[in-house]
């Protein structure tokens, strides 16, 4: 890996576009690095995907529930602020893809863009290393599924319409939180949430299709915000939904309750007590199946409170299970002259 010691303004408007207070306080260390691939494949039964793309490793959202945080440590870095602040660019990654769709054990598989960490953070907006893949996956036709909580992907509404006519392309917009503050707390570096519901209506108004991923879903915290979120999302032109329960394996576990007790001293043990009703007694349940959700009265109360709002709404109405990626025929094309005996 190469530091970056001085990257780009990041707040120069052209690039990248900040509200009052939504850039990151911590000091940020770029690190570019040629990575030997970029499409990682997944065998876990509690994600909807077999493939997935990340150009960067840790994220500016400094989102204090993210799973991935662990795994920022194999890199030699910490789970915490380092997450936030040591960020990772796969300078290669669209040479690396090109090479991917050019072998011929190449399916044309869904890719699910996020599957670790979002794709559309700030640093996206001086790399475009995102737009440079979704352009060849265009090229390619090959389908795309996209999870961000940034407006960023705003920029590229040229790309992504085209992706959906050509091939396939879903995006679900991630909004955990129905108001700004409640996110803020819990997510200090991610883009408000009334952006997020305006990227998702632009998103509709130019014919892609989208949903809303509510995820995590943190028992005391955001499940009273289950109907808000939804309903907005509708609103916004949204025709799936999703959702997760909160997941804190390892290290995530004390950078999450240390963020919120932070943020809501009196109300932290009532949610901490509330997230272990769902999870057994435990704060956690890491066996295959089961990470994504919960247990009990209370998840069951949840689940089953979504599940109408969906219904209410016509969310989900065409399918059963949505998830990003999900198998279907593959519109995947190798661009240039093709030989045809008939």
């Amino acid at each position: 890996m190469r530091s970056v010691e001085n990257p780009k303004n990041r707040f120069e408007p052209a690039e990248i576009e900040w509200e009052d207070g939504e850039a990151p306080l911590a000091l940020l260390h770029v690190h570019e690095e040629r990575s030997k691939t970029i499409l990682s494949e997944n065998d876990s039964p509690d994600l909807g995907f077999r493939f997935s793309i990340n150009p960067y490793r840790g994220c500016q959202h400094a989102c204090a529930y993210c799973y991935a945080r662990p795994s920022h440590q194999y890199w030699g870095f910490g789970a915490g602020t380092d997450f936030d602040r040591e960020i990772i660019v796969k300078v290669n990654a669209p040479e690396l893809l090109r090479e991917a769709f050019a072998r011929k054990s190449w399916k044309g598989e869904s890719i699910t863009f996020s599957g670790n960490t979002d794709c559309y953070q700030p640093l996206e907006g001086r790399y475009q290393l995102t737009r440079q893949l979704l352009s060849i996956c265009l090229e390619h036709k090959n389908p795309v599924a996209i999870i961000t909580k940034s407006p960023l992907i705003r920029r590229d509404l040229d790309v992504l319409s085209a992706l959906a006519r050509e091939a396939r392309l879903t995006v679900f917009m991630s909004i955990a939180f129905a108001d700004d503050e409640t996110a803020r707390a819990i997510e200090p570096g991610a883009p408000a949430i009334h952006r997020r519901f305006e990227a998702l209506r632009a998103l509709a108004g130019a014919g892609i299709e989208t949903g809303v991923a509510m995820a995590p879903i943190i028992p005391g915290l955001n499940d009273k915000d289950i109907g808000k979120v939804l309903q907005r999302a509708r609103d916004a032109g949204a025709r799936h939904a999703f959702r997760t329960l909160l997941r804190l394996p390892a290290e995530v576990k004390p950078v999450f309750l240390t963020r919120l007790r932070e943020a809501r001293p009196q109300a932290a043990d009532k949610i901490e007590n509330a997230i272990r009703d769902a999870r057994g007694g435990e704060l956690y349940d890491n066996r295959f199946g089961a990470r994504m959700h919960g247990e009990g009265a209370r998840w069951l109360a949840i689940e089953d409170l979504f599940d109408l709002q969906c219904k209410r709404l016509g969310l989900n109405a065409d399918r059963d299970e949505p998830s990003a990626g999900a198998a279907e025929p593959s519109t995947f094309e190798r661009p240039g002259p093709q030989l045809k005996l008939f």
